[in-house]
């Protein structure tokens, strides 16, 4: 199986010492009250690959499941990205995305107009989020291989089942795993596709779908800006411009997805986290994916693009947004 993180910067702990951890997080969690504290400066400064250590240490000094015991010990939204730590990010995301499933299945048994209108899953946004980043081939088989071994299911049969029309149809086309993954760019391609972009979109009565699939899911993300650069040249207009006159609803968020991501990848995760805590709520769900997905791929990239952006800290919007250890745990992890 590819290592989920290939070529991330690791954030090793100095000194990483797996036996004083597991020691640490057992006394931690012993007697009356929890020490929240060192349960968060221990998942927060390991790399993934050292909490699957501690993980194992664990069960073998202890006799019990780190999970089951952060289980029962912490509670909300703290917990849920404790846990989300302590599995590999793959594990995670495929966990996600069987949660997507069981969302899709519960939409196609209600029959009411009310059901009908409810938009697909925005789980379904895990697998938009993993065709960004730079290793999504590695990553995506990765997830497949954890679904399959986690539910004994395969993640792609899932999907067929569970979508339908144009969107399954690019969400199938991610699963393939067949982005070009170079660095060269070739212009004359660029203009080829960019053409082929608009006869399959605004030069014609309806929209060819194929077209975008083969272009949005399988050029690298150097080719595909080349791609958007021709389509300005050559048609006059943004090629989000064109999405949005051309597509609607979840696959118009799809290839939006892709063309925001292959532009500016990290500007895309502070523009969704940025939407997650601004107004009047919280979306506490996305904070948490991303935070835990991206914390050693480009976390650290997406807290600068996020100051860039919008002239403020990310830490500081996360510390007015959230609160109690489930903030401590967020802002750990931004260091």
């Amino acid at each position: 199986m590819f290592n989920y993180f290939l070529q991330a910067k690791e954030r090793s702990h100095q000194g990483f010492d797996v036996n004083r951890d597991a020691k640490k997080l057992n006394k931690a969690c012993k007697g009356m009250g929890t020490d929240e504290a060192t349960i968060i400066e221990i998942l927060s400064s390991r790399t993934s690959n050292q909490r699957q250590q501690i993980k194992q240490k664990y069960k073998a000094m202890y006799g019990k499941d780190l999970q089951e015991v952060l289980e029962r010990e912490l509670s909300g939204h703290f917990k849920k990205t404790a846990l989300a730590l302590l599995d590999r990010p793959s594990e995670y995301d495929a966990r996600q995305l069987q949660k997507a499933m069981k969302g899709l299945a519960r939409m196609r048994q209600c029959s009411s107009r009310s059901c009908a209108q409810e938009p697909i899953s925005p789980a379904l946004q895990v697998l938009w989020n993993e065709s960004c980043d730079k290793q999504s081939t590695h990553e995506i088989i990765a997830i497949k291989e954890a679904y399959q071994r986690l539910f004994d299911r395969s993640l792609e049969s899932d999907v067929k089942d569970d979508t339908s029309g144009n969107l399954k149809k690019i969400l199938v086309s991610l699963l393939q795993a067949n982005r070009d993954e170079g660095d060269d760019v070739d212009k004359d391609l660029a203009g080829q596709d960019a053409k082929e972009l608009y006869d399959a979109g605004e030069g014609r009565w309806g929209t060819d779908e194929l077209a975008f699939n083969e272009v949005l899911a399988k050029r690298s993300y150097k080719q595909l800006r080349a791609t958007f650069q021709a389509y300005q040249i050559l048609i006059g207009k943004d090629i989000e411009e064109a999405i949005e006159a051309e597509t609607s609803g979840d696959l118009q968020k799809a290839y939006l997805t892709l063309v925001r991501c292959a532009r500016d990848q990290e500007g895309y995760f502070a523009e969704r986290l940025y939407k997650s805590m601004k107004g009047g709520g919280t979306d506490e769900e996305t904070l948490i994916h991303i935070f835990v997905t991206r914390a050693e791929v480009d976390l650290q990239g997406i807290k600068a693009k996020f100051q860039e952006k919008y002239q403020k800290s990310l830490s500081d919007m996360v510390r007015s947004d959230t609160s109690g250890d489930f903030r401590k745990l967020l802002v750990a992890l931004l260091h």
